[in-house]
């Protein structure tokens, strides 16, 4: 989360600046990128975990003796 902590901080500092372009270091991108494709990564494997692990209830509903 550093690298993304970082990206935002910057990107706030250029805004107050009224910058228009961003720059960063290669090493900064590239522990950007995999941060992030690290947190597209759990997320994915979450959710398949929760679709495997939803429970489905199946509820039946006699009338017995009614008439």
């Amino acid at each position: 989360m550093m690298h993304i902590k970082k990206f935002i901080d910057k990107i706030s500092a250029m805004e107050s600046k009224q910058n228009k372009d961003v720059v960063i270091p290669m090493q900064e991108a590239r522990g950007l990128r995999d941060e992030v494709t690290k947190l597209l990564a759990d997320l994915y494997e979450r959710n398949l975990e929760k679709d495997k692990t939803e429970e489905v209830l199946k509820v039946e509903i006699t009338g017995g003796s009614f008439k």
